[in-house]
């Protein structure tokens, strides 16, 4: 371990972020988001600013001979009255791009979640540090991938050399905006959500804009993907619209080709391809809205039931089977334009088949097996041979 006068500090700085949209500088130090400030200021809702702030694909990237690093971070851990609790979140370090160590910071802010209400304590605490030790000599890079599922405001880093920012690699930027299940809910760790694992595979530095409950074709969004520098796109859509029901049939159609216009402003030729939902059962013929199961939360489990009426269904409520019908369809109609678009069947990815061999926990999202299979699947869907994110124009 290096005494106090070896230590480098060495700023956070966006050269040495990935995954990041944005930085806000706080008391404590600075705060990587997901979505821009202009986009922050364009809502309201305490759930997307949770959502964006966890910085799900976010990734501290530098070159350094350093043999001991340490970070100082301050998380805001959430808890659910009732709700077993929930496990620190994890960092994974990468050397030279492999998986290293993990670690945990304990300590920090705490939010208590009343689910029944809807009501949010928030109770200050203290930063916590990591210290990664014992790493191998000479020039390397080192990758510290933030939790996925825990805001963490980044103090401060000390290291045992100089640490400089990683040069260009010449990788592809893949951006992707999806839900929860692409936020990386229920995975183990923050490079094993499924798109942390389709980008290794695929070879691709990520943007992940996966947005817990928030995946709801909002404007905001689409002019953040609008905005951003990207080689390929995809977008996951429809869980959140059906288990929030936050709309019918004739202003999600409209909704889903304005969200496509905006972001095509930017991007007009860039791959782009558009990914239905994967299995989930209690909303495949039966629409929202979603809801916690309160009976299994009295017996301290955390699960979701569908609460809409399937007979609303002809008069426009959404479930997952006319989402899917309807994208495919929008895909199908724009492609004759726009031969950069397409489209993936979110059943290939996970379906009933795999429904049978590894079910959805709480009913609704996948866990750390399943983030695997989705990842690989993805991968080989989008980046093989003849595959959208490799064929022409890609």
């Amino acid at each position: 371990m290096p005494t106090h006068s070896n230590w480098t500090t060495t700023p956070i700085t966006s050269d040495l972020l990935r995954g990041a949209l944005d930085l806000e500088p706080t008391p404590h130090g600075v705060l990587p988001h997901r979505l821009p400030a202009r986009a922050r200021a364009q809502y309201t809702d305490p759930q997307l600013a949770m959502a964006e702030s966890q910085p799900s694909g976010v990734r501290l990237l530098f070159r350094t001979r350093a043999t001991t690093v340490e970070l100082d971070t301050l998380p805001t851990k959430r808890t659910y009255v009732g709700a077993p609790p929930r496990p620190d979140g994890v960092y994974d370090l990468l050397v030279d791009g492999q998986l290293t160590a993990q670690a945990t910071v304990t300590g920090g802010n705490t939010l208590t979640i009343d689910l029944t209400t809807g009501a949010a304590e928030h109770q200050p605490g203290p930063p916590g540090t990591l210290s990664f030790t014992e790493l191998p000599e000479g020039h390397k890079d080192i990758e510290i991938w933030l939790p996925h599922n825990e805001t963490t405001e980044l103090v401060a880093l000390r290291t045992d050399a100089p640490v400089e920012p990683v040069p260009d690699r010449g990788r592809k930027v893949w951006l992707h905006h999806g839900s929860s299940i692409s936020h990386g809910s229920d995975a183990a760790s923050p490079t094993t959500i499924w798109p942390a694992l389709a980008a290794s595979l695929g070879g691709v530095e990520l943007i992940n804009l996966g947005l817990a409950g928030s995946a709801l074709l909002d404007p905001f969004t689409a002019r953040a993907i609008r905005d951003t520098p990207a080689d390929l796109i995809s977008l996951k859509l429809g869980i959140n619209v059906v288990n929030a029901d936050l709309m019918r049939l004739r202003a999600f159609t409209p909704a889903v080709q304005g969200f496509l216009d905006t972001i095509r402003e930017g991007h007009p030729t860039t791959p782009l391809l558009m990914v239905s939902p994967i299995l989930c059962p209690i909303h495949e013929d039966t629409p929202g809205p979603g809801a916690f199961d309160f009976d299994a939360l009295a017996a301290g489990e955390l699960r979701f039931v569908a609460t809409g009426d399937p007979a609303e269904v002809p008069a426009g409520k959404l479930t997952l089977g006319v989402i899917r019908e309807e994208l495919s369809r929008i895909v199908r109609q724009r492609s004759a334009d726009d031969p950069h678009l397409h489209y993936l069947d979110g059943r290939d990815l996970y379906g009933e088949r795999d429904f049978a061999e590894l079910p959805l926990p709480d009913d609704l999202h996948p866990d750390a097996a399943t983030h695997r299979r989705i990842g690989e699947r993805f991968a080989d869907a989008a980046f093989s041979a003849g595959g959208p994110f490799t064929g022409h124009g890609a």
